[in-house]
């Protein structure tokens, strides 16, 4: 287990769809410590969420989880328990339409922006175990979730953005539009579920 450097934007892995996990090569040694060494960096870094990629290995695995070691930089998302997806798809339930969510992005270190994602997506995956899961995720979690996949598609939420003047650094946000960001997604979140 470890704390591995972080991919960022501009490095050709981030733009590569990536390979599905085989079933024999789930238990191996090689793909379960790629799952700890996300685990370790995505608790170092703050993230909600991480795929392989962003650690520069081209396997179809994903992170989520929002705890404590994510709540001063997501202090509105709702609590997510540790999830390993392996080779998930996802089918976005388009009857529930899309919100505007500002995202940052663990890849794309200084900059957030506003970005449209499903309000209810229909997610199927394996754990590390290679037990199978198939759950409807709704509201700020399904946007993690999407995040995540669109990763492991060779996708970044920079090309989601419809306007590129929602584009802000940190920094920014933080000044300018967090406050009505959180109050309005709090919302949001009491409307649709997590």
């Amino acid at each position: 287990m470890a704390v591995r450097p972080l991919v960022h934007v501009g490095d050709p892995v981030l733009r590569t769809p990536t390979t599905p996990i085989a079933a024999d090569e789930l238990g191996s040694a090689e793909v379960q410590g790629l799952i700890d060494d996300l685990i370790d960096t995505m608790h170092d870094a703050g993230g909600a969420g991480i795929a392989a990629t962003q650690i520069g290995a081209s396997l179809r695995v994903a992170i989520a989880e929002v705890g404590p070691h994510t709540r001063a930089r997501y202090p509105y998302k709702p609590l997510i328990p540790l999830t390993v997806l392996v080779n998930p798809t996802l089918e976005p339930l388009e009857e529930e339409g899309t919100e505007p969510i500002i995202e940052g992005c663990l890849s794309v270190p200084v900059i957030r922006g506003e970005l449209p994602r499903w309000t209810a997506v229909r997610v199927r995956w394996l754990d590390r175990d290679g037990g199978e899961h198939d759950e409807v995720l709704r509201g700020v979690t399904a946007g993690t979730f999407q995040h995540e996949v669109d990763h492991l598609d060779g996708m970044v939420f920079l090309d989601r953005v419809a306007d590129s003047r929602s584009f802000t650094t940190w920094e920014n946000y933080d000044r300018f539009h967090r406050e009505a960001f959180e109050a309005r997604i709090s919302d949001y979140v009491a409307r649709v579920g997590s």
